[in-house]
């Protein structure tokens, strides 16, 4: 029963009761939203920020923030783009060179917070730049189009299909996969790896994770090397089902991906997060999304309540770290 009781408490059981509470709504105001296949669309138009926000989840418990991710997305598309249209290859190789394209721009970030000592939003806001400059270098802002078959035609592979009385259907695409694979392989390296521990460690005290043998500067580097990883997995995704390369596709969308892992529940001033909060975040963002399109909701109020989410999950971390801080001040106190 205790056991019970300290799972509510935690905060992935709060954003997920108002994850069903907002699905509610929306299913009140438009009975589309509940439609297998408007879930089926969901989920699968957003397993791109869904893996993403895994890579930026590792960032965010360390203490840190990746505003590139959107960036080092777009390069890694060009650069599926130009190998799979002059080289040709396979699903197999296109998908390593993805991660491999991913995990250099992402050590690149992690080279500049560990070693050099720039603070994250610095860091990665200079590399979010140059990396969009490279990219309107490289296509002259053009789209890659023509794409061989084995990516192209991967966001139309189901594992299975089923038709619908009114004409429709519903299956699982096979890209699901990828958003499985990544939430799986990220589970295991925060809860059963040194690494993954380190991570926890540094994010809430990195002076103390260094005493008991953690090594600051090794495990930052390793954080947005995973989060370069991810978004380059991401890239893979996004390329299959779009069919087609936009270099100005991903404008803005750090903010999404940012927004999803703090409102499921991470810490944005470091030290605490989940695989399940961040996963319950990204569906948050998506139902809130879906539902403000199917509510005939202009745009511009999706981004504002994109800001207000930040900012209300924000102030919550804060609060509660300057309640605890209090706290401890008057233990001390008394002591």
């Amino acid at each position: 029963m205790e056991k019970v009781r300290q799972l509510f408490k935690k905060k992935e059981m709060g954003i997920l009761f108002i994850l069903i509470i907002t699905m509610i709504i929306i299913t009140i105001g438009n009975t589309v939203f509940i439609r297998p296949d408007n879930i089926m669309d969901i989920l699968t138009s957003n397993i791109v920020m869904g893996i993403s926000a895994l890579g930026m989840l590792l960032i965010i418990i360390t203490g840190g923030i990746d505003v590139s991710v959107g960036a080092v997305i777009t390069a890694v598309t060009v650069v599926i783009g130009e190998f799979s249209t002059k080289v040709g290859g396979n699903l197999f190789i296109l998908v390593l060179i993805a991660c491999a394209s991913g995990a250099v721009l992402g050590l690149m970030n992690g080279l500049l917070v560990a070693r050099l000592k720039l603070p994250a939003i610095v860091a990665t806001l200079g590399t979010m730049s140059i990396i969009n400059g490279l990219v309107l270098l490289v296509t002259n802002g053009k789209y890659i189009r023509n794409l061989p078959d084995y990516i192209s035609g991967l966001g139309q592979q189901y594992l299975f299909k089923m038709d619908l009385p009114d004409g429709g259907f519903w299956g699982v695409p096979a890209i699901w996969l990828f958003w499985a694979g990544a939430i799986i392989l990220t589970w295991f390296i925060l809860r059963h790896t040194v690494i993954g521990r380190g991570i926890y460690a540094v994010g809430g005290n990195e002076e103390s994770a260094q005493r008991v043998g953690y090594r600051p500067k090794r495990v930052l580097t390793f954080a947005y090397t995973y989060g370069g990883i991810m978004a380059g997995l991401a890239a893979v995704v996004h390329t299959g089902i779009m069919r087609q390369v936009d270099p100005l596709a991903f404008k803005g969308f750090e903010m999404q991906v940012i927004a999803a892992v703090v409102v499921g529940g991470a810490n944005i001033l470091g030290g605490y997060g989940t695989v399940l909060g961040t996963t319950i975040g990204v569906l948050f963002m998506a139902v809130i999304n879906n539902g403000m399109v199917l509510m005939h909701i202009p745009t511009f109020y999706q981004k504002i309540a994109i800001g207000l989410v930040i900012l209300i999950a924000i102030s919550i971390d804060v609060v509660q770290q300057t309640m605890k801080e209090r706290r401890m001040v008057k233990v001390d106190i008394k002591e």
